[in-house]
């Protein structure tokens, strides 16, 4: 489920559910879950033991906030629809507008992809900016309030154990732990998750789980970058490469420059030897940026990533009442592919949808079933991908195999291709599922002789 087939946010009215929501953690998943939870409950509080400054900075609850993060066309025109004026803010702040298909150089596979024929903006900035321009618009929904230094301690159960009926949390203060009552709590802490270990302690079964091991670390320089120089550049590890790696404009006259490798063949984080890095790769782009452009910020910022790692809450056959899980702590992917954000958007449609379908009860697993399909483009991406590796921890079925093996070579394709390219280009921004890339007219220009 992409862009493409999740119904807008404005095709589905949801009615009054009831007094109050809390959502626990005020990342992207968070926010975007707080804003249509708003249309349906009188009150909505959203938790976060960090502390939610106005200003963009990068907050030790979000540890790949230092590496780039870009808004794809999914995230894009939702967030738009969720939250109206959030492009002028972003722009306003300081962010960018780029073009996928002119201002992004995109190396892949061995040759660079040919630029398609329609343009599709991006939105780039960083993790930071895109943060606290969301928790500024959301902080002009009516009921929300977001309330920051505070820890979450636990779910409290309702008597029948059936229903989460509130939360139990600790400002930090003199105070004794408190209960705030909720209608429903959305959990949107990330892959440290606390609910399935929960889940077990409670008499529930923990959803069943898929990791797919690939050992990738992220090592990030911050350079200048000439007022109105909007080109990004992609050089993503492709197997049996291990290495690779991307630059993108962000405010601040600014590229992030991150270098990546997979399977322990990690990027240094010293000066010269990510130059050194760099240069290894089979294109000069982001050498020559770090090499030519001055170097600001706090030096070399590392981010380690072991693992995609998805949770099937949708398999489930008991799930108590009143709760919702949401964002990495469903599923986190290989961040190669900036997917993130946008799924947690699309995430977000969901919730919508399915709170108007059915309200609060039974919600959890009505919304399971149709997030799944979300997750399922994510994961079929940057899982295929991973794959690819001899070392990579993992298995694929036949389909999924077939499938790898296919997009293999349209990536080929479309390194002379522009429509593939195009085609290319509207998956991985998830406008499109995978299935786009079989249809006929193009499943032709792919398997035709080379």
């Amino acid at each position: 489920m992409t862009l493409a087939n999740v119904p807008r946010y404005a095709e589905s009215v949801v009615s009054r559910q009831g007094e109050h929501a809390v959502v626990v953690g005020a990342s992207m998943a968070g926010l975007v879950a707080a804003r249509v939870l708003a249309d349906a409950f009188d009150r909505v509080t959203v938790l976060d033991r960090d502390s939610l400054p106005d200003d963009p900075v990068t907050r030790r609850g979000v540890p790949q906030g230092h590496q780039p993060h870009v808004l794809l066309e999914a995230g894009r025109a939702t967030l738009a629809d969720l939250f109206p004026g959030f492009a002028e803010e972003l722009l306003a702040s300081g962010g960018l507008v780029i073009d996928w298909t002119h201002d992004l150089v995109h190396y892949e596979a061995g040759d660079y992809l040919e630029p398609g024929p329609t343009r599709r903006p991006m939105y780039a900035a960083s993790r930071p900016l895109f943060e606290a321009v969301s928790r500024r618009c959301l902080a002009t929904v009516d009921g929300v309030r977001l309330r920051p230094s505070c820890r979450f301690v636990d779910y409290h159960l309702a008597d029948d154990g059936r229903r989460v009926d509130g939360v139990v949390v600790d400002s930090g203060d003199d105070a004794d732990t408190a209960t705030l009552p909720a209608d429903l709590v959305v959990d949107a802490t990330g892959r440290t998750s606390r609910t399935p270990a929960w889940l077990a302690e409670h008499g529930y079964e923990r959803p069943p789980e898929e990791e797919v091991m690939v050992d990738v670390r992220y090592a990030t320089a911050v350079v200048d970058r000439p007022p109105g120089d909007r080109r990004a550049f992609f050089v993503p590890p492709t197997a049996p490469r291990t290495r690779g790696g991307g630059a993108f404009p962000v405010e601040g006259d600014r590229w992030l420059v991150t270098l990546q490798g997979v399977h322990g063949d990690d990027p240094p984080t010293d000066p010269a030897g990510l130059q050194a890095f760099a240069a290894s790769l089979p294109v000069d782009h982001l050498a020559r940026l770090l090499d030519e452009r001055e170097w600001v910020g706090d030096g070399v910022q590392s981010y380690p990533f072991p693992s995609n790692r998805r949770r099937y809450y949708e398999r489930l056959d008991r799930f108590p009442d009143g709760l919702v899980v949401v964002g990495d702590a469903v599923a986190s992917f290989n961040p190669v592919y900036g997917q993130g954000i946008s799924v947690a958007a699309l995430e977000a449609l969901v919730l919508h949808h399915a709170l108007a379908d059915g309200g609060v009860d039974g919600l959890g697993p009505r919304f399971f079933d149709r997030a799944s399909e979300v997750v399922d483009v994510a994961w079929t991406m940057a899982v295929g991908s991973d794959l690819g590796y001899e070392a990579t921890e993992g298995s694929q079925s036949a389909v999924e195999w077939l499938f790898t093996r296919y997009l293999a070579r349209l990536v080929r394709t479309a390194q002379d291709d522009g429509a593939v390219a195009d085609a290319y280009g509207r998956v991985v921004t998830m406008a499109e599922p995978p299935s786009s890339l079989l249809r006929p007219g193009l499943a032709a220009r792919v398997l035709s002789p080379r």
